[in-house]
């Protein structure tokens, strides 16, 4: 299993149609445009790993699968960090965070990422033949997992766990957020160990261009996989993680997660062979890439959301401030001219002067009694 740095030798391909060298296993190749008429260079070879990491008799233990209990391991330990953040840790009572929250969340979030990432496959990339063909809906061993799908999942999760536990939507959200990218790098190895969800063609001088033989093509591409497990998986938690140690105000890391991801998974896509049931869509873009662009918009929204509400309150602050400045002022002023003495001085009581002098003491006679 392990890889390949370098290919034997070089592959005689010829990648310009209408050459008619190399008529064996490389004749079905399609041509690429950027591939010259001649040899391409040396390359490297996309390691055939079994996607079953341990067999027991009839039950097979699949490195995706090892993958998936990877990321729900990191999210937990994510959160019992997160609950050392702002403003988590100076939450008490009612609204206090505590490492059940954690393990709540994490079972609820299971359960909307294979719910929804399932049904977003089906909804959003295979509608059709999953209405003509209903129960392989269920079918979740056979592939087919959509990750905006899970994220709309994980979304109405936390909307049920905010609710329950009669805590702010947002400050849910911010919790979650910076514990998400670590598990989809995670899901990205899982890809890899694969072979799927391979890359576009690449440069033949591209030094880490792979050749993927299950995709029907021994020219290299790029190795999409890797290239998001880089940038959505290890610098989208980097760049979050950072973010969300210092206190934020309601949604903002949520909505850092949101624009982030939607940019940087966007940005991959074009390095990422589109789906060949679909293709690419209208303006030469794929299915993924038109899925980002929702979360781009609604992270960009609750971001300036924030800021408007921030520059309200702070211009609401202003104001009461000057208001009430003017209020000391004009009663200063008052006080000053007299304004705020109901009487004349010449009506004014004084009360009366008591005497210093000690009052005598009361004689007592005493008579005989007869």
């Amino acid at each position: 299993m392990a890889l390949q740095s370098k290919a034997a030798g070089p592959i005689p391909v010829c990648a310009h149609s209408g050459c008619g060298r190399d008529a064996g296993a490389f004749a079905s190749v399609r041509a690429a445009p950027w591939a010259p008429c001649g040899t391409i260079p040396a390359m490297l070879m996309y390691p055939q790993i079994d996607p079953v990491a341990l067999q027991i008799g009839p039950l097979a233990v699949h490195w995706y699968g090892i993958t998936y209990l990877v990321a729900f391991g990191l999210f937990m330990l994510l959160g019992v960090l997160r609950l050392r953040h702002a403003p988590f840790a100076a939450l008490r009572g009612a609204q206090a965070w505590s490492r059940r929250d954690v393990e709540d969340i994490l079972f609820l979030g299971v359960l909307g990422v294979i719910v929804g990432g399932r049904l977003g496959y089906c909804l959003f990339y295979k509608p059709g033949y999953y209405l003509g063909h209903p129960l392989e809906v269920f079918a979740v061993w056979q592939g087919g997992m959509s990750f905006h799908g899970g994220l709309l999942g994980v979304a109405v999760a936390l909307l049920w766990f905010a609710r329950s536990r009669q805590r702010p939507l947002l400050q849910v959200a911010d919790f979650v957020a910076p514990c998400v990218p670590t598990g989809l790098a995670a899901g990205r190895v899982g890809n890899f160990i694969n072979g799927e969800l391979w890359g576009r063609f690449a440069p033949p001088d591209l030094p880490w261009g792979m050749v993927f033989p299950q995709s029907g093509s021994m020219l290299p591409r790029h190795p999409s996989q890797v290239y998001q497990f880089l940038l959505e998986g290890l610098l989208l938690f980097v760049l979050l993680w950072l973010y969300a140690r210092r206190e934020r105000r309601p949604g903002q890391v949520a909505a850092a997660f949101l624009v982030g991801y939607g940019a940087l998974r966007f940005t991959a896509e074009y390095f990422r062979e589109p789906d060949s049931f679909l293709g690419l869509l209208s303006l030469g873009m794929s299915m993924g890439q038109w899925l980002c662009l929702p979360m781009i918009a609604s992270g960009a929204v609750l971001w300036l959301c924030q800021l408007m509400l921030a520059g309200l309150l702070l211009k609401r602050l202003r104001d009461w401030e000057g208001r009430t400045r003017e209020k000391i002022w004009q009663r200063r002023q008052d006080i000053q001219s007299g304004k705020y003495y109901s009487q004349k001085p010449e009506d004014i009581v004084q009360p009366p002067v008591t005497s210093t002098e000690t009052p005598a003491a009361p004689q007592i006679k005493i008579r005989s009694i007869r």
